[in-house]
């Protein structure tokens, strides 16, 4: 099999593997202890994750902290509902469904119209009821870099509070300036079931589950040390090979641009992420080519919305017809993927594609 769907999630790390091993039982049976426990054994446990948290906040801005969650989805909830006084949220159109759910469940919420390119327009005024602002630095289903500076102001101007999901680009560029920043480990060769959230020094949240207060009185519930080492490892490791992983992803992109040279690409060729290529051709069915395709994992849209039925919000959103964005596949490569894998892959979908008419 060959894969190609590293936005929705990626290929753990050995590095990652092995940090988390010693946690699960360890060498001598003792590497299972509760963080949170006096007893040497707690202590060792906590170790470990004060470490992983340095791993992780290596790669945020300085000045905050690092709230250790189940995954990015908690930690977009617990910076939206946790974030204090009132008024609206204005979230971008083409937000992950953790970010556009939560800001409607939540109450009234404005909408951020976005540019054919796939930028969100920063042309647009911040209504003036707003509290908090949140555009993604990097969009999981077209890879579109945003203009993330330009709205940390627009919110600072507008006395409101910023958040950044940041899954898509944590680990692969350096992280934009926020107050808080949503990320997960399992996009950055780390395991699934940990993420985290940063927060600038000075934004009290307020907490959104009531227990222990394990995390600095905010999020209560057991840490498990072996997925907070396994993600300080990936992010370790991604830290040290950041400019390797670009320069390799980017003659990924080089090489599959020429390989669907026929397909057209949604969103921006250059303000993107080069590990993202989100493409559509003709009416083609896209349900049939993966089909046709089932030795290649490869996605017709996110992954949080495959399977729906719905028309993508994304692709909607930057002005494609339901027709055009049902014609759309999403291939995402990085660390792990070689040339000879993506030659392959390209050959398979465009003959099945080709097929088609």
């Amino acid at each position: 099999m060959i894969y190609l769907d590293y936005q929705a999630t990626t290929p753990l790390a050995p590095e990652a593997r092995d940090a988390m091993l010693r946690w699960l039982d360890g060498p001598d049976g003792t590497g299972f202890g509760n963080p949170h426990s006096p007893h040497r054994m707690g202590r060792q446990a906590a170790a470990a994750v004060d470490l992983a948290r340095d791993q992780v906040a290596a790669l945020f801005p300085a000045g905050g902290r690092v709230i250790f969650t189940s995954g990015a989805t908690e930690a977009i909830n617990l910076a939206m509902r946790g974030c204090p006084g009132k008024g609206a949220i204005s979230v971008s159109a083409i937000e992950h469904a953790a970010v556009l759910d939560t800001a409607h469940a939540i109450g009234k919420a404005h909408e951020l119209n976005v540019a054919k390119d796939g930028q969100c327009n920063v042309k647009q005024d911040i209504p003036n009821d707003t509290k908090l602002v949140c555009v993604m630095q990097i969009n999981n289903e077209i890879g579109v870099i945003q203009p993330t500076v330009e709205f940390h102001r627009k919110a600072r101007a507008a006395n409101a509070l910023y958040l950044c999901d940041a899954v898509q680009a944590y680990g692969k560029v350096p992280v934009v300036s926020a107050d808080m920043i949503a990320v997960s480990a399992h996009k950055i060769h780390g395991p699934k079931g940990v993420g985290a959230l940063w927060v600038r020094n000075g934004v009290e949240l307020e907490p959104q589950q009531t227990g222990g207060g394990q995390e600095a009185d905010i999020r209560s519930g057991t840490l498990s040390p072996a997925l907070c080492a396994g993600f300080g490892a990936a992010a370790a490791v991604a830290k040290e090979r950041m400019e390797q992983d670009a320069a390799h992803v980017e003659a990924l992109w080089d090489r599959a641009r020429d390989l669907f040279a026929d397909w057209e690409l949604n969103g921006s060729a250059e303000a993107r992420w080069h590990g993202n290529l989100n493409i559509r051709r003709g009416e083609l069915d896209v349900n049939r080519l993966m089909s046709d395709c089932r030795d290649v994992m490869f996605s017709a849209g996110s992954a949080c919305a495959s399977g729906s039925g719905r028309t993508s919000h994304v692709l909607k959103a930057i002005g494609l017809s339901a027709k055009q964005a049902k014609s759309s596949i999403r291939l995402g490569f990085g660390r792990y993927t070689d040339m000879e894998q993506l030659e392959a892959a390209a050959k398979k979908i465009n003959d099945a594609a080709s097929q088609q008419g």
